[in-house]
């Protein structure tokens, strides 16, 4: 019995590699330069799966929960290498914008509430807002993808994530500057 399960787990676990291992290969590499790091976080998203499943975590959708898990490995990694973000038309590292850890505990702690800040300004956007920004921006879906998916104009869709970005702009920037006196 036990047996079956694994082998019916390991089937399940192959199929979702052998379907999402392109899409979301591409999806990774668009947000990180290197190809070895980009490698590297696909197998760390494919292992994670193979450990949820392997401690039967509920998974209803694996699809978002690989993305999910990509993103936060991105991060991570951004978190690690001096990501390149584009702030004000100018691109700029995230050590750019954040305190060094390296300056101390305060700086350090500054750092951490400005991460949580980012999170934070995400969730305050309207859904449709967030849900356009996400889909874009994290899951590099074109406007002509999501229009298709939704049935929402692609113009609709520009005009929404303008607004989510106009609304993080200015509260991270509101956040930012506090912490920069």
């Amino acid at each position: 019995m036990m047996e079956a399960i694994a082998l019916e787990q390991n089937r399940r676990i192959a199929e979702t590699v052998e379907r999402e291992r392109g899409r979301l290969r591409n999806f990774i590499r668009r947000r990180v330069p290197d190809p070895g790091d980009a490698e590297d976080i696909l197998q760390e998203v494919f292992y994670e799966l193979v450990e949820a499943s392997r401690l039967m975590q509920p998974l209803e959708q694996v699809t978002a929960w690989l993305y999910r898990v990509a993103t936060n490995r991105i991060i991570d990694l951004f978190r690690k290498k001096k990501p390149v973000m584009l702030t004000n038309e100018e691109w700029l590292t995230l050590d750019d914008l954040l305190p060094s850890p390296e300056e101390g505990p305060e700086a350090a702690y500054a750092r951490t509430v400005l991460l949580d800040e980012i999170d934070a300004a995400l969730d305050e956007l309207p859904d449709e807002q967030r849900e356009a920004f996400v889909a874009h921006e994290l899951r590099g879906r074109s406007f002509k993808e999501i229009a298709e998916e939704t049935g929402v104009s692609v113009n609709t869709l520009l005009s929404r994530k303008h607004y989510a970005v106009l609304h993080l702009r200015k509260r991270l920037q509101q956040i930012y500057k506090e912490f920069s006196k």
